[in-house]
């Protein structure tokens, strides 16, 4: 999976001298959470988020009149407020790496380029729907987290028992176990039972976390 097959397209953007509260105001009719902000020439300059529009607002603390606050707030403009050195992803980079940047940054979305030129914006959100789909959240079946012995082979034999079932594997994901010698398998079956599922794949495992239909 790539980050252009799950990023929004032709992202909303803002010029440096919009207002803040217009920029504000835009972003709540549209129901998004960041901007990113380009020149007249459609570079990108910067990003601009809700927190970053709110916390421009003067504090309720200050001895300023409600009209002088009101006042001051309409004169500021994004590019005052805007993050200026902007993180950004290609296009064509795995959506790991767009989750990971975002993690280690502690940022809720990142401008896609293309050879410099803004494409898209992919989001915490969007990171969010590819995980359910990886997992098939909305999938029906029997679910089982199982601990598994991590050695070359063992996972082909977990998933060839169940395909000896007749089971149909809607998803599977891999995950760190309790120490180097092991990993957490989590799978969702749909075509079999429960019982029958966790008797044939018992050779393979170490240990059954959780199982469930669902």
């Amino acid at each position: 999976m790539l980050v252009y097959e799950r990023m929004s397209r032709h992202p909303l953007t803002v010029k440096p001298d919009t207002k803040v509260d217009a920029a504000l105001k835009r972003m709540r009719e549209e129901k998004i959470r960041r901007f990113p902000v380009v020149d007249d020439g459609g570079n990108l300059v910067g990003i601009v988020s809700d927190q970053d529009l709110l916390y421009a607002a003067p504090s309720p603390a200050t001895s300023l009149s409600i009209h002088e606050m009101h006042y001051l707030y309409s004169r500021i403009t994004v590019k005052q407020v805007m993050t200026r050195d902007v993180i950004t992803v290609d296009e064509s980079d795995p959506i790991e790496e767009a989750a990971r940047i975002m993690v280690d940054n502690k940022v809720g979305g990142l401008p896609v380029m293309r050879e410099g030129e803004l494409v898209g914006l992919i989001t915490e959100t969007d990171v969010f729907r590819t995980f359910m789909e990886m997992m098939g959240a909305r999938d029906q079946g029997v679910r089982l987290t199982l601990l598994c012995p991590d050695k070359p082979g063992e996972l082909a034999a977990l998933t060839s028992a169940v395909a000896g079932l007749g089971g149909n594997i809607t998803s599977l994901g891999t995950f760190w176990g309790e120490d180097a010698s092991n990993a957490i398998v989590t799978m969702k079956v749909a075509g079999v039972s429960k019982d029958a599922v966790m008797e044939k794949i018992e050779p393979h495992i170490l240990e059954v976390i959780d199982a469930r239909e669902v």
